[in-house]
């Protein structure tokens, strides 16, 4: 059974979003919880139809019968299938694929074989190319002709363990992945994420977690970038098979029970209110933080960078004086340039202004500051 979120469950957080097919309703999906998104593709999509090397698989593909056909995206399968009526060749490849087993990799690719009329032989129960590989690789292989579909990156290891068990493989490279044209949106991404500007990043492809990794690492950041996917930052991915790149390095990840972009903005919606809110209660009112604002009495309350830097500062000890000097250490980008008193003072008056009633926050003369809750002695 699918669990509802409230609709206003992501309210207060930050998402980043690096998918490029199908970002406007990603997005969407997201915006409709409350959340604000971050929109930074980090993939673009080169589809191969004029592609010389497609044309060349296909004509190989046509040149015997086949055996097995592994088909991994409905998008690509779909992709094939138009190039080859532009050649003139959708006639001879459907009545080849009609004659082989079809082996899809998920729904969507299982999908888009019925849609063009042939009949899938099996399906990857989780959906992954790994056991696709190891259900042919259980079967005796050796004289099949197998025709592989790729996914935007070639599946070099899997036609090499299917050619080691004596299949002759053809490899079919329907489309191909580079980084996106512009790259400025997702450095600015990765940026936020290391400095906890954002509280999640979602990512719907494995070669979009590989494009996020290797533009951190040309800005040095690679490791402040796991850092955060290991700490406050969710890493939410729409599957196993996108988590991989991540999971490899040991960093965890969010991931729904179904690989859809709905389930993925419900896991969201359940995890970030769940995993990432303060609930305190102070000067007689109740203060949950989160994200980028604080809600205050069922009121939400955006933040400045500054002022929210403030409230989480003595949020993490409750009732506790926090001195002004330590309070500075906190504070991002120009604020903390400026002298110690007037900073912290400007942060501390704007946190007051935003929040709206007065009496949350204290100041304690000649000490700092504090909430004004119950004090926790082990904070």
């Amino acid at each position: 059974m699918i669990l509802e979120t409230a609709p206003d469950a992501l309210a207060g957080f930050t998402v980043g979003v690096t998918a490029t097919r199908r970002r406007e309703e990603f997005g969407a999906l997201l915006e409709r919880r409350g959340a604000r998104v971050l929109s930074a593709p980090a993939i673009r999509l080169v589809p191969l139809a004029e592609d010389a090397d497609l044309l060349a698989a296909t004509r190989l593909t046509l040149d015997g019968p086949l055996h097995d056909v592994v088909i991994t995206t409905g998008v690509g399968f779909r992709g094939w299938m138009a190039a080859a009526e532009g050649w003139g060749l959708s006639g001879d490849l459907a009545e080849h694929l009609s004659h082989a087993r079809l082996l899809t990799r998920g729904p969507k690719a299982r999908g888009a074989v019925r849609a063009a009329g042939l009949n899938d032989h099996w399906t990857a129960p989780a959906e992954s190319c790994d056991e696709v590989k190891d259900h042919l690789l259980a079967q005796d292989l050796r004289g099949r002709r197998i025709a592989v579909q790729q996914h935007g990156e070639p599946l070099t290891g899997f036609a090499d363990a299917l050619r080691a068990a004596g299949a002759e493989v053809i490899e079919i490279p329907v489309y191909r992945w580079l980084p996106y044209r512009d790259p400025s949106p997702l450095r600015r991404l990765i940026s936020q994420a290391v400095s906890g500007a954002v509280d999640a990043v979602a990512f719907t492809s494995a070669p979009a977690v590989h494009a996020i990794l290797g533009a951190a690492r040309a800005d040095g950041l690679e490791e402040g970038l796991l850092a955060a996917f290991a700490g406050p930052v969710v890493a939410a991915c729409v599957g196993p098979v996108t988590a991989a790149p991540l999971t490899e390095r040991g960093v965890p990840t969010l991931q729904p029970d179904r690989s859809r972009l709905g389930a993925l903005a419900r896991a969201l919606a359940r995890h970030l209110p769940e995993h990432a809110v303060t609930r305190l209660d102070a000067g007689g009112h109740r203060v949950e933080i989160r994200g980028h604002a604080a809600v205050v009495d069922g009121e939400l309350r955006p933040l400045p960078p500054a002022p929210m830097a403030v409230l989480k500062r003595l949020a993490a000890k409750p009732g506790h004086v926090v001195s002004r000097a330590d309070l500075r250490t906190v504070l991002p980008g120009s604020a903390a340039k400026e002298s110690a008193e007037h900073a912290v003072e400007m942060a501390v008056t704007r946190l007051r202004r935003a929040l709206g009633p007065g009496g949350i926050v204290e100041t304690v003369v000649k000490r700092g500051y504090r909430l004004a809750c119950a004090y926790d002695p082990a904070p």
